[in-house]
C-alpha cells in the first residue's frame, strides 16, 4: 500500500484520542517503521512521536506508563502534552518537549499499537519485514558489536508481539522489505 493511500485512510478516520487522530506505525526493530512514518507524517501534515524517545536497550517495553501520563492522557483530555526524551547515547533522560493537540499524531515504534492503546487508535499500521533483513539493518545502524543487544531485543519483541497479537489487529499491513512510495 502506498503512503498516499494510507494518508487517505488517515483523513477518513475518526479522532479517538480527544480531537486527535492517533495513528500507530508498529512492527519489529529494523522493519522500516521510521521511513514509513516520516513519509506518512509529511503526507498527513502530522506530528510525529517516536517510541524511541521513551524506550531504551534496558527498558524495551515497560516505558509505556510514562507515555500514557506525559502524552496520551493530556491529549485525550484536550490538554497539551509534555514529555521528556530519552537519549540512547548518553543513556539518560534529556530535554523536554511540548506538543499541542495535533489533528494527527503518528506514534512510531515497537509496540506503538499495543493492546493498551487500541481503543484510542484511529489507524493501526503493521510493517512486516523478514527477520534477517531487520537484523542487518539494525547492525548497519548500530554496529556489529550491538549483535547481543539486537538478539535480546528481537527475542523480547517476539514474545511481546506473540502475546499482544499486534499484527492481528492492524488495519493496514505494509511490506517493509520494499520502500513505500
Amino acid at each position: 500500500m502506498l503512503v498516499d493511500e494510507i494518508a487517505v485512510k488517515v483523513a477518513q478516520s475518526v479522532p479517538r484520542l480527544g480531537s486527535t487522530r492517533l495513528v500507530a506505525v508498529d512492527g519489529p526493530g529494523g522493519a522500516g517503521k521510521s521511513t514509513l512514518a516520516d513519509r506518512l507524517a509529511v503526507a498527513c501534515r502530522a506530528e510525529l512521536l517516536r517510541t524511541d524517545d521513551f524506550a531504551s536497550w534496558d527498558n524495551q517495553l515497560d516505558w509505556w506508563p510514562r507515555l500514557e501520563a506525559q502524552v496520551l492522557e493530556p491529549l485525550g483530555q484536550g490538554r497539551p502534552a509534555r514529555y521528556q526524551r530519552y537519549d540512547w547515547t548518553s543513556r539518560a533522560f534529556s530535554e523536554w518537549h511540548e506538543m499541542a493537540s495535533p489533528d494527527v499524531l503518528i506514534l512510531e515504534g515497537v509496540s506503538s499499537a499495543r493492546a493498551a492503546v487500541r481503543d484510542r487508535l484511529s489507524l493501526s499500521i503493521w510493517v512486516e519485514t523478514p527477520r534477517d533483513t531487520r537484523l542487518r539493518r539494525g547492525l548497519d545502524r548500530d554496529g556489529v558489536e550491538a549483535l547481543p543487544l539486537w538478539q535480546r531485543w528481537m527475542a523480547a519483541e517476539d514474545a511481546h508481539f506473540a502475546a499482544d497479537r499486534t499484527p492481528d489487529h492492524a488495519d493496514v499491513i505494509v511490506d517493509g522489505w520494499h520502500p513505500q512510495e
